[in-house]
């Protein structure tokens, strides 16, 4: 990258790493395996979260955990959404910009493209998600309505409703917010969001999508990590499905 740039300003004439190759190493499934996986929620978990965020959460947090176990979404993908990213008629969600803000100041956020290509994508989500998003926009509108000038009303879906009105919510409130509902609900409180985009891996992979369908919806065309999950996963079911073979061939005796 340091010497495409160089090139790009007249630098130097030729880029000398123009040919280099870097070779990887396939691993074997075995090495895989022993691999540390990420911790995520099991389905019964999850359902258990998202009940707690319902019952016990504080303002955003059911919509907000709903999104991200529902789409596999990064936390900064979800705090920079807009209302305009949300199709109501087809039920998709736009993932076009990622939240910066290093500083933790609510009025000093960024909005910055997406890493990579990929990372730009549509979402197609469930009936709950475009409810609850309805509901959320009722809600919001009233108060932009009450408050007039002093709302910062840049169309953010998730914005802050005390002292700085309107701006996106920080990063850092959404890991704290996750943080007590683990507490209520009795979870593991290592989890984070980002546990729960490797959630929505591992519960796709239960459901038999196949892993480029799962890359294609989270963003991202080489991530090892989804790998290593989608592997664990689809392990655990290949044994599944060699015990009920046996079991078959035993009901026949």
């Amino acid at each position: 990258m340091i010497f495409r740039k160089a090139l790009e300003f007249e630098l130097i004439k030729k880029d000398p790493t123009e040919f280099a190759y870097l070779k990887k190493d396939k691993k074997t499934i075995e090495q895989f395996e022993e691999e540390e996986l990420p911790k995520y929620l099991e389905k019964e978990e999850l359902s258990l979260f998202l009940k707690t965020a319902k019952e016990s959460g504080l303002e955003h947090d059911y919509l907000v955990f709903l999104i991200l176990s529902y789409t596999g979404i990064r936390v900064g993908e979800l705090v920079a959404l807009k209302w305009k990213d949300i199709d109501f008629v087809n039920h998709t969600i736009s993932i076009t910009k990622t939240y910066y803000n290093p500083s933790y100041n609510a009025l000093n956020y960024q909005l910055v493209t997406p890493k990579t290509r990929k990372s730009r994508r549509k979402i197609i989500v469930d009936e709950d998600v475009i409810e609850a998003l309805k509901a959320h926009k009722k809600v919001q509108d009233e108060v932009i309505e009450q408050l007039g000038d002093t709302y910062y009303n840049h169309d953010f879906i998730f914005a802050k409703t005390q002292r700085h009105y309107g701006y996106p919510i920080v990063i850092k409130n959404v890991r704290d917010r996750m943080k007590r509902l683990l507490r209520i609900s009795g979870l593991n409180e290592e989890l984070t969001p980002h546990s729960l985009r490797h959630t929505h891996t591992s519960l796709l992979a239960e459901a038999r999508v196949s892993l480029e369908q799962i890359m294609d919806r989270l963003g991202h065309s080489d991530d090892q990590i989804t790998k290593n999950v989608y592997l664990h996963v689809t392990q655990e079911m290949k044994k599944e499905a060699s015990q009920k073979f046996s079991e078959l061939m035993r009901s026949l005796d």
